[in-house]
């Protein structure tokens, strides 16, 4: 499968038009969870498709945060799309970035390392994820760390490796414990999940004590939970040592750490080293041009309000589906992409009838809290807590996760963590940054001794 433009004699994707431009039955941009299913049930039936990916893997989000705490490796969450598709020889991949859409005369314009390339469609399947969102307070983001690639969670392992590493070197108390001090910014399932993992990280594999303060500003941990599931994630966190504070709200981030607004309208600073911001999500450049070229409507969070059978505007060839996508409230999930990409790949080979509305069947959802500890909403009366909740994670998990290699790579990595209290990710860049070395460029330099 070519990363090139054009297919040569390998893939018949492609004719051209009068005017030279590419044209192709359906054009998927994004290589996420909907895009991938929306390709798989198109490419079964041989519709020529064109799939433009900015990036060359699939990366399974929900474990980027056991990336940067060293359970897994990279190579474990990240498939190529190229292996992913390889099946499928009506798919061409392709590596660009989508900057512009002309609605009119159905062409997209992609960017790659050879220039600017349009290509014509007959369908058109928009399926990019959400960006991270700092609530208008954008100079957030160069002072937090993320989790929504590959990149922020390598910075984030090489943060924790230095910030272990400083602590263990330094003779000054106060900057032992700054070093040693985290603050995880949203309790939803990523943010809970993480905390978890930093006290497990530190208590099992390093053996030190360490601060992890929680803040939601919300009044429960993992909030679409809600009830006994919450209430049971909050106190497994806090019997770990995890400071949760709910209803509070950030109001500033500077070198010392993050100051925060209690309820009562009380400011207090919480010194820290480390902060990650999981806090929030917003549509990104794709979803706002699209938005801007359709004259769709959009959200507070920028995501635009599709039409029920997912077509974007007045265009009927046109779909939107994941996280930049808002229809009936439902979640920015990837359970939700997959159902979606599969419905508008059903209705353009024509399964469903044109118009046909989304409807989302949730399967429930879950989330881990720490080390067999996990809560589980699959309807009622299934709302499971502890030990089951967290072996359905882990096998829900592992179904999820493409290619059989990773998953047996993934198991054998789960069992050096979980029950053994092995950290393979970490071990080397602890080994460089007691050299003085900086694993991942922009991450910081030691704090002085």
């Amino acid at each position: 499968m070519s990363w090139k433009r054009g297919v040569g004699g390998r893939r018949h994707t492609v004719q051209r038009t009068e005017t030279g431009v590419e044209r192709t039955e359906v054009v998927i941009v994004g290589s996420g969870f909907g895009g991938l299913a929306a390709a798989k049930r198109l490419g079964r039936v041989g519709i020529r498709c064109v799939l433009i990916s900015r990036t060359p893997e699939h990366l399974f989000q929900p474990l980027l945060y056991q990336v940067a705490t060293g359970i897994l490796e990279p190579r474990e969450i990240a498939a190529p799309i190229a292996d992913v598709l390889r099946h499928y020889p009506s798919i061409d991949v392709r590596l660009g970035d989508v900057v512009g859409v002309d609605p009119d005369e159905s062409v997209i314009t992609y960017t790659d390392t050879t220039g600017a390339h349009q290509l014509a469609y007959r369908s058109l399947i928009v399926a990019v994820g959400a960006e991270q969102s700092y609530f208008g307070r954008d100079e957030f983001a160069e002072r937090t760390f993320a989790l929504k690639t590959l990149d922020d969670a390598l910075r984030l392992r090489a943060q924790l490796a230095r910030v272990f590493a400083a602590a263990d070197t330094t003779d000054d108390e106060q900057v032992r414990r700054r070093l040693r001090s985290f603050v995880v910014v949203g309790a939803g399932p990523t943010g809970v999940e993480l905390a978890g993992q930093l006290e497990e990280l530190a208590r099992r594999h390093f053996d030190r004590p360490i601060e992890v303060t929680l803040i939601e500003a919300a009044g429960l941990v993992l909030p679409p939970f809600g009830g006994r599931l919450s209430s049971y994630a909050k106190l497994r966190l806090a019997h770990r040592g995890v400071d949760v504070q709910l209803n509070t709200t950030v109001t500033d981030i500077d070198d010392r750490g993050v100051t925060v607004r209690d309820q009562k309208g009380r400011e207090h600073l919480i010194e820290a080293e480390t902060v990650v911001w999981s806090a929030g999500v917003q549509a990104g450049a794709l979803a706002r041009t699209l938005a801007d070229a359709t004259g769709c409507a959009t959200d507070r969070a920028g995501r635009l309000l599709v039409n029920q059978d997912l077509t974007v505007g007045g265009y009927a060839n046109i779909y939107l589906i994941g996280d930049a996508a808002a229809l009936h409230g439902y979640p920015g999930q990837s359970p939700v992409a997959m159902q979606a990409g599969r419905h508008v790949a059903d209705v353009i080979r024509r399964v469903l009838d044109p118009g046909t509305r989304f409807v989302y069947h949730d399967k429930g959802s879950m989330a881990m809290v720490e080390r067999f500890a996990a809560v589980a909403d699959l309807g009622r009366p299934f709302r499971l807590t502890g030990m089951i909740a967290w072996l359905l994670w882990l096998g829900v998990h592992l179904f999820y996760l493409v290619g059989f290699r990773n998953r047996v790579v993934a198991v054998a990595s789960w069992a050096v963590a979980f029950i053994g209290d092995g950290r393979p990710g970490l071990e080397h860049l602890i080994a460089a940054a007691h050299r003085g070395e900086t694993p991942v460029a922009g991450v910081k330099a030691a704090a002085p001794t």
